[in-house]
């Protein structure tokens, strides 16, 4: 069963599609709706979401930006653009980055239908490739220890390459390597013995005790060339992995090399 996310700034429109729309017939079980780019982004980063239904012309982040972002946290989900006939040339400009399909307002019901069988079809397709691509790559990695060798590498080049990045999510390391996120979650978990989430953080955190030692950057400083945007959670996380703050860090580090 796909999650559908509609973001669309009318009420009406969200309410009408929740109420009207036949998702057991679709193969949809988990319906989101948000009112802005941002509530959506949000809900994207709490869920995961199959299917999204984007108005072009909303409040606070317009619909070709939200797509973009929503793009960039899962490649792999389909996206459909609402607008009016106004906004058409964006609805084109939106196909033209990725989107997968546009349909004008008003709606009817079976427009929305017929809308939401097209991106199921292919939500379908999309995982159905992916589904190939990780069976032949697992067989070749069973095959041999050389190849298990070669995943680990590239994973850890495309990992070591996005480390400043905060905004580099497992689906786009899945993305960079054809495979879907549930599968290289499995397989990360299997190559590096931690999850991607836990891995990163160790791998960001070892990356600031060498910048801690050999510059004078400040902290907020330090976390963004690791990758972290919030320089209150990288002095949680640093205290927390090695019991002191990244201040004491350098600190006693400094002592230790004036003995």
């Amino acid at each position: 069963m796909y999650n559908l996310l509609v973001v669309e700034d009318e009420n009406i429109i969200r309410r009408g599609i929740r109420a009207l729309i036949d998702f057991g017939g679709l193969g949809i079980g988990g319906f989101y709706e948000a009112a802005n780019g941002e509530e959506a982004l949000k809900i994207m980063d709490a869920q995961p979401i199959d299917l999204i239904l984007a108005d072009i012309n909303m409040p606070r982040m317009d619909g070709l930006e939200f797509c973009r972002l929503a793009r960039e946290r899962d490649p792999y989900v389909k996206i459909a653009i609402l607008t009016a006939y106004d906004y058409l040339d964006y609805a084109i400009r939106a196909i033209k980055i990725g989107v997968d399909d546009y349909m004008l307002k008003p709606l009817s019901r079976n427009d929305i239908q017929t809308l939401l069988f097209h991106l199921v079809e292919k939500k379908k397709e999309a995982d159905s490739f992916a589904a190939v691509r990780q069976a032949v790559d697992k067989i070749t990695v069973d095959a041999g220890s050389e190849e298990h060798l070669d995943l680990r590498a590239r994973i850890s080049d495309i990992v070591e390459a996005h480390i400043a990045d905060p905004s580099f999510p497992l689906s786009a390391l899945a993305a960079e390597l054809g495979y879907t996120i549930s599968y290289l979650s499995t397989l990360f978990k299997k190559n590096f013995g931690e999850n991607f989430r836990d891995h990163l953080l160790e791998l960001r955190l070892e990356r600031a005790k060498v910048l801690l030692l050999s510059t004078q950057m400040k902290n907020y400083e330090i976390a963004a060339a690791v990758g972290i945007d919030n320089p209150n959670y990288f002095s949680v996380c640093f205290r927390r992995r090695y019991h002191k703050t990244p201040r004491d860090f350098r600190t006693e580090a400094q002592r230790g090399k004036e003995i």
